[in-house]
């Protein structure tokens, strides 16, 4: 007797494999009917894409799932301990979180959740194309630098553009930022830039980083991968996809990762550059490119410091948390992001042998800033917070400071005294003034207490 197994297909993706679909295929028909999970309450608001409140409303096809946004139907869970083996041995030193418990769980994240990056990723050449001069009216000086991916002629390009104080007496901290915006080389995301929110004509970022005496760096992400589904021949992944091979592996990188190694590989490039200190690097994005980020630093330990702007979902709020954007909606809409075993968990989030207070514990002893707005309840700030608190022990056994709080703090009071900080502010989706000066103060505390030297 035959046994036939029916695969749910989503947007060109194959929920249980990860796999892409060829185009006319037919999807399943036997889905979950809408609030099958989630709240069931707010099926109705399907057709208008928001609650009375403006959140968004949104139907996860393959599970059922329908947003939620009520705290009484958040449904019990429990997360991983970061400090337990998956042998059920206890973490006690921190010899044993490094040596044993934290490459664990980075293999987790690096097969089941971001992807692992090939062992074919290509090398990066860097050169200066744009020489410094002089601009903010003598206050700075800019230089571009390109790196060119891989060997082929046409291949792509990232592009770096470097802004330095023009009084700097030595090598400096270094804010480098991942953007939405364009290096020139190769684009694809449709994603708009995120704002940094303020009064009057704007807040300058980029000025107030100056001012304290670093340099600033952005990097356009798309330069490194494009930000779509199916794309998969161009960019860096593109340069390593096999004779035959379309798309990635299900345990090799989606986005995230591409664009994580691409900070990287910027990194690189500063290890050279004698107008920046190495050891005092810090990496800011946000949205998607704030999950990036806090998946970089817990790749790369050269990230001294990581500035993580409003991550949410699969970045810094926790995936058991049934709140706002969830695992299914990610691998629903932007399955790409990620590994292809991703799709295992859609429905089976405590399947998931990891949450996202473990890939914040990966960057420990290193400091975390992470903030999320009022009026981004889709992002689920208090989800943000309680990831915060949880990956607190690890930094404590490793003799650092954890959250010190466990109650979601009053809007606009941030909390910066550890090595973990959190500001919940009255905006939404964005960085607000306040973030930047709150994270340039903690960063510094840390660099000038002896941290990234």
């Amino acid at each position: 007797m035959r046994t036939t197994v029916a695969t749910v297909v989503l947007l060109g993706v194959c929920v249980l494999c990860g796999q892409a679909q060829q185009p006319g295929a037919t999807p399943d028909q036997s889905l979950p009917a809408p609030g099958t999970r989630g709240n069931a309450d707010n099926v109705q608001y399907l057709k208008s894409k928001s609650d009375p409140k403006g959140n968004p409303i949104r139907l996860a096809k393959a599970s059922g799932h329908v947003s939620n946004y009520t705290e009484e139907k958040v449904a019990p869970y429990t997360l991983p301990d970061p400090l337990t083996m998956a042998n059920g041995q206890k973490v006690t030193t921190a010899e044993q979180w490094i040596k044993e418990r934290r490459p664990e769980i980075l293999k987790l994240y690096q097969t089941e959740v971001y992807g692992r990056i090939p062992e074919n990723a290509p090398k990066v050449t860097w050169e200066v194309t744009e020489p410094a001069t002089e601009v903010r009216e003598g206050a700075a000086t800019m230089k571009r630098v390109v790196g060119k991916i891989g060997d082929k002629p046409d291949g792509p390009k990232m592009s770096l553009t470097v802004y330095t104080p023009a009084k700097a007496a030595g090598p400096t901290p270094l804010m480098l930022s991942l953007t939405f915006s364009f290096g020139g080389a190769r684009g694809g995301g449709k994603a708009p830039p995120a704002k940094v929110a303020g009064k009057g004509p704007g807040f300058d970022s980029i000025g107030e980083v100056l001012g304290r005496g670093w340099s600033y760096a952005s990097l356009g992400y798309s330069d490194i991968q494009p930000d779509a589904f199916g794309r998969w021949s161009e960019g860096v992944i593109g340069q390593t996809l096999k004779e035959g091979q379309t798309q990635p592996a299900p345990d090799e990188w989606g986005t995230i990762s591409a664009w994580a190694w691409g900070i990287s590989r910027a990194i690189d490039y500063f290890e050279t550059d004698k107008s920046v200190n190495a050891k005092q690097i810090s990496i800011t994005g946000a949205s998607r490119l704030g999950k990036t980020v806090i998946w970089a630093g817990a790749q790369d330990e050269r990230v001294a410091a990581v500035f993580a702007v409003v991550p949410g979902e699969m970045g810094a709020s926790l995936i058991r948390r049934d709140w706002g954007e969830t695992l299914d909606d990610m691998a629903q809409n932007f399955g790409y992001q990620f590994a292809g075993n991703l799709q295992k968990y859609v429905g089976k989030w405590n399947d998931l042998p990891v949450d996202q207070h473990m890939v914040i514990a990966l960057n420990a002893p290193r400091p975390v800033y992470v903030n999320g707005g009022i009026s981004d309840q889709w992002s689920d700030p208090k989800g943000e917070f309680l990831a915060m608190v949880a990956a607190g022990p690890v930094y404590k056994l490793l003799g650092k400071q954890d959250l010190g709080a466990t109650e979601v703090p009053d809007f606009d009071k941030p909390i910066t005294s550890g090595d973990l900080a959190f500001h919940y502010h009255s905006s939404g989706h964005t960085a607000v003034p306040a973030d930047w000066k709150a994270f340039l103060d903690f960063a510094d505390r840390h660099f000038k207490s002896g941290g990234g030297n």
